[in-house]
């Protein structure tokens, strides 16, 4: 087990998933506050990374695109106080962070996790009910719905066609912008047989965003619904789960202390052909022989 804690938060790696708690200092965004807890599995992974600074540092994970529908749904722009895969580091805790580092290296490394793009969703997105109130209006998910309603702020035109209910099965995209300069952002959600080109404060399937305090929980709202659309990356024919008479059985594993050792045999062989480095062969042999 490595773990480091801080007041940004704390990270936790027991070999198989990482934990990443916020912390409750109140420099802590209301976003990363309210996402709460994230479990994220090694196969999600597509590297880490820990940066050094004067004061502070900061450790930094690397998803593999398309695992989380987080990052899908609001397109990487999380600013840096709301993005949930990074951790600030006092400076005397740098030892701690390049040991956690070392350790999920190692777990990549030794079980071969590949840094691809992937086919389907491996982080759940955020737990439901959700509801945020920001910008023109509120929007609430239960997971089957979405409800769009609208406050004094809203455009009349928008309005007077009232509270707007949208089925998951209805929904073909979402997206979420942040407020940029004196551009506006926006939850937007593409509605099936219902193409549009009005801006956002006239559409009546997008709330407008202002730049303010409480717009990033709206990328919640995505990236939960997100979680419960296809995949975009995903073959067309698999896009529509098939109905199954028995539950699938898990697949037979083989005894562990013999899969290890095999695969420090794979190991000395990509080592002897020049595929690993001496470096990268003594980190994954150092990790077998730990498990072992």
């Amino acid at each position: 087990m490595a773990e480091i804690f801080q007041k940004d938060g704390s990270w936790a790696f027991d070999g198989d998933a990482l934990r990443l708690t916020p912390g409750r200092d109140k420099s802590v965004s209301l976003f990363r506050k309210t996402l709460g807890e994230l479990v994220v599995p090694l196969g999600a992974l597509a590297g880490i990374s820990f940066e050094q600074g004067r004061k502070t540092g900061r450790l930094r994970l690397r998803l593999r695109d398309g695992a989380d529908p987080l990052l899908h749904a609001t397109g990487g722009r999380l600013t840096e106080p709301h993005d949930p895969y990074q951790l600030t580091v006092e400076s005397d805790r740098y030892g701690v962070a390049e040991y956690f580092v070392d350790e999920v290296r190692n777990a990549l490394l030794l079980d071969q996790v590949p840094a691809d793009p992937v086919t389907e969703y491996l982080l759940p997105g955020p737990a439901v009910p959700l509801s945020a109130s920001a910008g023109d209006g509120t929007a609430s998910f239960d997971g089957d719905q979405v409800r769009l309603e609208w406050n004094w702020k809203t455009e009349d035109a928008k309005s007077a066609r009232g509270p707007r209910t949208l089925a998951v099965a209805d929904i073909e995209a979402v997206e979420w912008h942040p407020a940029a300069g004196l551009e506006n952002g926006y939850l937007r959600f593409t509605v099936r047989n219902s193409p549009t080109t009005a801006p956002p404060k006239y559409d009546h399937n997008a709330i407008d965003l202002w730049g303010f305090k409480k717009d990033p929980l709206m990328a919640l709202i995505a990236a939960a619904v997100q979680a419960r659309l296809p995949h975009p990356a995903a073959p067309a024919d698999a896009r529509q789960p098939e109905p199954q008479d028995t539950p699938a059985l898990p697949p037979a594993t083989e005894d562990d202390h013999d899969a290890l050792l095999r695969r420090l045999r794979e190991l000395g062989e990509l080592h002897r052909t020049g595929v690993l480095t001496e470096e990268e062969f003594s980190l994954a042999k150092r990790a077998i022989l730990k498990r072992m």
